[in-house]
């Protein structure tokens, strides 16, 4: 049940976030009296350009859980390095608890080809081409921090090349003339 929000920060050139509802859970906690029922909302927040944020909220009321959880998104936002096409630079695999996911870039035109959670965070980060699959648990909590795992790990081009000490052209020089 994805839900879309857009939100404008204030106008001091700050980018404009888009918010997604990636799945709302009723929990409850028995007590002395019985049992006590909450909802927890976990929800991306990404602003299309490669900052992307996971959060977490829990509250009586479905409004004010999202909010918590958009709250709880902008503190933890981390940045994903998209390359001109659209995907992202290196094949790479994240793991959290049980979960499991492999992310490999994509030729353009291929699409988002990824489910549930790991959807939500790639359109908001701006990737176009992608494939990814998910292994392990199917609890959302847990893929979607396999997937934000697996991003935190990809490295820009200019980074791989300075710790390997050479340029970016000198490290495609090989395929180029296969």
């Amino acid at each position: 049940m994805p839900r879309n929000h857009q939100q404008n920060k204030d106008n001091s050139g700050q980018p404009e976030l888009q918010e997604r509802v990636v799945f709302i859970n009723r929990v409850s906690k028995t007590v002395k009296g019985g049992r006590r029922m909450s909802l927890s909302a976990l929800v991306v927040v990404g602003d299309g350009k490669g900052n992307v944020g996971i959060g977490m909220g829990k509250s009586a009321e479905v409004p004010l859980a999202i909010r918590k959880a958009v709250e709880d998104a902008k503190k933890n936002m981390f940045f994903i390095p998209v390359t001109d096409e659209g995907t992202i630079p290196h094949e790479v695999e994240g793991h959290f608890g049980a979960g499991r996911v492999v992310l490999r870039p994509a030729v353009p035109g291929t699409g988002v080809l990824a489910g549930g959670p790991v959807r939500a965070l790639c359109e908001l980060a701006g990737i176009e081409n992608i494939i990814s699959k998910s292994l392990g648990t199917s609890n959302s909590m847990n893929i979607i921090k396999a997937a934000a795992d697996g991003f935190s790990r990809l490295e820009r081009p200019e980074q791989t090349a300075a710790r390997r000490g050479m340029t970016v052209g000198e490290m495609f020089v090989g395929k180029e003339s296969d």
